[in-house]
């Protein structure tokens, strides 16, 4: 018998595809593709992962949108009028999907996986705003690997305002771990897992997607791989 809590889910899922198609938010694929991580991420999490995704996609979302005519003006908005594909939702949340599924299997490691999964949440959500917003707000543009001013919105160019409002993506996402699961040194170490894993897209930015040798969704997953692991290695050192 199915329980009341998965058909709570179940309602929560179609509703949001719903959403995200009818909005414009997501291609139909790209909506199926979430709603599809989003139960593999509950069978880990429960509901704290849920929310931690959808707080993800909708400030993702809205700062995406945020300011658009001058995002467009500039060169600097997001192809398909900002309606992301299956593809990007995959990178974005795909690890996160992952882990939940392995914490629905070796429940013994479930804290350990959930911290991970809060961490590549928190990295996506660092990247998504510190590239969206950091360019509307941003005054000064650096090239991360040589610390030179270079050209806003190229691969790899951060600013200091785009650094903190990711920063303050990461802790939106480390609060609602923190509520959910409870509150331990554990918000310290997603943040900062957050940060490592945006900073390291940043990196792969100015590296190998300029070169042409990767591609930007596969940036996006590899900034949450590499923040699970910084989440991994706090938790066990």
């Amino acid at each position: 018998m199915i329980s009341p809590g998965y058909w709570l889910l179940l309602l929560i899922l179609i509703g949001g595809v719903l959403y995200s198609v009818i909005a414009g938010k997501l291609t139909i694929a790209a909506a199926i593709t979430g709603a599809l991580l989003a139960f593999l991420v509950f069978t880990g999490a429960n509901y704290t992962g849920v929310i931690m995704m959808t707080i993800f996609f909708v400030l993702g979302s809205a700062a995406t949108g945020w300011k658009i005519n001058i995002k467009k003006q500039q060169g600097l908005a997001e192809s398909n009028k900002g309606k992301r594909k299956a593809s990007q939702v995959f990178a974005n949340a795909g690890m996160p999907a992952i882990l939940g599924l392995l914490a629905w299997k070796y429940p013994f490691k479930g804290d350990l996986l959930v911290m991970m999964m809060a961490a590549s949440f928190a990295s996506a959500t660092a990247d998504t705003l510190s590239s969206e917003l950091g360019n509307i707000y941003g005054t000064k543009f650096y090239n991360v690997l040589n610390g030179r001013k270079d050209e806003r919105g190229l691969d790899g160019v951060i600013s200091v305002e785009g650094t903190l409002i990711g920063v303050a993506g990461s802790i939106i996402i480390a609060i609602v771990y923190s509520v959910g699961i409870g509150w331990s040194s554990n918000f310290v170490w997603i943040v900062i897992a957050g940060t490592v894993g945006n900073f390291f897209d940043s990196l792969l930015g100015a590296t190998l997607e300029r070169k042409g040798v990767l591609k930007n969704d596969s940036v996006n997953f590899l900034n949450t791989v590499v923040a699970a692991v910084v989440a991994w290695l706090a938790y066990t050192f």
